[in-house]
C-alpha cells in the first residue's frame, strides 16, 4: 500500500553510514496522505504524497 497513486512514488532504499563509514540498510518512506479528491465529479479518496496533493491543489486552485 505504502505507493502513491498519482505518481507512484514508493520506499526506495539506502544505506546509513556511521562514523567508520559501516553501512548498515535504511528505508526512505514517502510521506503519504489520505485525501479526498474530486474525479469526473465525484469524491474519490485516494493515497497520495505530499507533492501531489500540493500539486494538485495548485492546479485547482
Amino acid at each position: 500500500m505504502a505507493k502513491c497513486d498519482h505518481c507512484g512514488k514508493s520506499t526506495t532504499f539506502g544505506h546509513n553510514r556511521s562514523h567508520s563509514l559501516v553501512a548498515t540498510r535504511r528505508e526512505f518512506r514517502p510521506n503519504l496522505q489520505r485525501v479526498t479528491v474530486m474525479e469526473n465529479g465525484k469524491p474519490v479518496r485516494k493515497v497520495l504524497c505530499a507533492r501531489c496533493i500540493k500539486t494538485l491543489t495548485k492546479a485547482y486552485n
